[in-house]
This record gives structure tokens, sequence and C-alpha cells, in this order.
């Protein structure tokens, strides 16, 4: 598969050198070059030095031959809209993106957007290890502590 990733942080680089591992062809962007060390000298994809919401970059980084699109930067907004664009500009196939606030990553999902709320998918798991329950799907856990729709607030 090709993948396109953006984001170099930890969990970036983790799916980037992974992928990369089982002969994936992988291109990850982030805007701070340095943000590349995390990968490793012997990481064998590309790096794209760039900003993820323009087009141009993500051109660059091959998004239109892509099968998925992963955003993992630490901004909420920064990977939805990625996505989207991915999604809908470049038709890439399969898009995720990391949201870290529950009522974004429902919303999204109610949308048709493949969203991992690692907010919902962390308490989830401390919760089964706490009780003493054996582990539950992903699926469950992106929707841990969501038994309604939640109200948006303004606070």
């Amino acid at each position: 598969m090709k993948i396109v990733i953006l984001g170099c942080g930890r969990v970036g680089a983790t799916i980037a050198t992974t992928m990369a591992r089982e002969g994936h062809s992988i291109t990850i962007i982030d805007r701070n070059a340095d943000s590349f060390r995390r990968l490793g000298n012997d990481f064998v994809g590309e790096t794209v030095v760039g900003n993820g919401l323009s087009g141009d970059t993500l051109k660059r980084a091959g998004v239109e031959q892509a099968d998925a699109f992963v955003a993992v930067t630490n901004g909420d907004n920064r990977n939805i809209m990625s996505v989207q664009l991915a999604k809908v500009r470049f038709k890439v196939p399969k898009v995720v993106a990391r949201i870290y606030d529950p009522i974004r990553a429902y919303a999204y999902s109610e949308l048709g957007i493949d969203t991992v709320c690692t907010t919902c998918v962390s308490s989830g798991v401390m919760h089964d290890k706490i009780i003493g329950r054996e582990y539950g799907s992903v699926d469950e856990y992106c929707r841990f502590g969501m038994d309604e729709t939640p109200e948006v607030t303004n606070d």
C-alpha cells in the first residue's frame, strides 16, 4: 500500500516505521524537519517538509496515488481538515484522523470520516484494566463514554 502520513510525532513516526518495515510505501509529512529524527536511520520511506493543509505539499507527498492517508498531528482541526482534503479533493480511498476531543470525533464519524479518538480509547482501556475486564474492540473504545449523543457546549 502507498500511505501518506501527516505528523511525525511519536504516533506518526511509530506508524511510519512499522508500516515501512511491513513493506508498505510510506511518505510522512511534517512542518518541522527535525521531527524526522524520530524515524531512525533505517527508515526507508520518504519525508516531506511542509504544511499538510497545502494541496502542493500533499501532491509532493504523492497523495494522488495514495491508498491511505493518516493525520496524526497534535491539532484536531488540522487533522480533520487534511483528511477531508485527501478524501474529497484527492479521492484517497481510506482516510483516518486522530482526534483528541470525543465530541468532535463523534461528530466527524457521524459524517462518515474515520476517526480514532485517543482520549476515548485510552479511557476505555484503562477502565477495563482497572475493573479486570477483558479488553474490548477498538470500535468499542472509540465510542467509550459516548452512550448518548453528546451535547455541544460553548465552554
